[in-house]
């Protein structure tokens, strides 16, 4: 695929997936509209971005807001004419006390931030891919949306309801040429899985991860779950009966 002069839409940039992507896809002279919250961070970035050889501009947005989003994938399409890709990769995990105890509104973030700002992100792009007849959208989902995880109700939740919202968007777009990716990845080593103590099956450097994504996004693959070890387990155990699986699963302390 050639990547040279691709306008790329992506949410969830400042830091980790977001951002180690954002920098892969300059170097193959992609054309990027970055988009998260921290403007200091988007401004970091654009600068790397540039110096690997693309061109990228800043949209300090919260995914949340779907007015804000609109507007920043506006500004993207005015200067370069179109979005051709958009990453919907934006999210939180919810590893905290008030998450792991239900409480509503920490809950509500969770689900707002990943699996409505991935909605509010289609909203902002899919018209005018129609208009195209031409587009691709990814999501970043998690194998944490087969089955669900202990002290992840949330997390595994947002996942889950992504990758069904995703391939239902996928359906609903064939007939309009417009590709759907859905990625799933495993443990990576990111901010959001540095400060577990208990140990994480296949743990995934990101430099080693980005291929896998940037390889998906290519080949537009509809799923695309890694590492094979771990996603060949999770797929497994979607056909475990629920007193097995219970025995397997309430064991695990991932998210410790």
């Amino acid at each position: 695929m050639n990547w040279d002069g691709k306008t790329v839409f992506l949410t969830g940039a400042s830091s980790g997936i977001g951002e180690a992507l954002a920098v892969a896809l300059a170097r193959k002279g992609a054309v990027l509209g970055l988009v998260a919250r921290r403007a200091e961070l988007l401004d970091t970035l654009k600068a790397k971005c540039e110096e690997a050889g693309g061109k990228a501009r800043a949209f300090p947005s919260d995914v949340t807001d779907p007015a804000a989003l609109e507007k920043a994938a506006e500004a993207f399409r005015n200067e370069f004419g179109h979005i051709d890709i958009a990453v919907a990769n934006a999210g939180i995990g919810g590893n905290n006390a008030e998450t792991r105890d239900f409480e509503p509104a920490a809950v509500k973030k969770v689900i707002d931030i990943n699996l409505l700002g991935a909605v509010n992100m289609i909203h902002a792009v899919l018209p005018s891919m129609k208009e195209r007849k031409s587009g691709h959208l990814v999501a970043i989902s998690s194998l944490a949306g087969f089955r669900g995880l202990p002290k992840s109700a949330a997390y595994c939740a947002s996942k889950a309801g992504m990758t069904a919202f995703f391939e239902s968007v996928r359906l609903d777009v064939l007939r309009h040429n417009i590709d759907v990716t859905i990625i799933q990845p495993g443990f990576i080593k990111t901010p959001l899985t540095d400060n577990r103590t208990h140990k994480m099956p296949y743990l995934m450097e990101l430099d080693d991860a980005i291929p896998r994504f940037v390889s998906a996004i290519e080949k537009k693959e509809k799923f695309a779950a890694f590492p094979w070890q771990l996603a060949t387990f999770v797929r497994a155990a979607k056909f475990m009966p629920a007193w097995l699986y219970d025995r397997i699963a309430v064991k695990r302390r991932y998210r410790e």
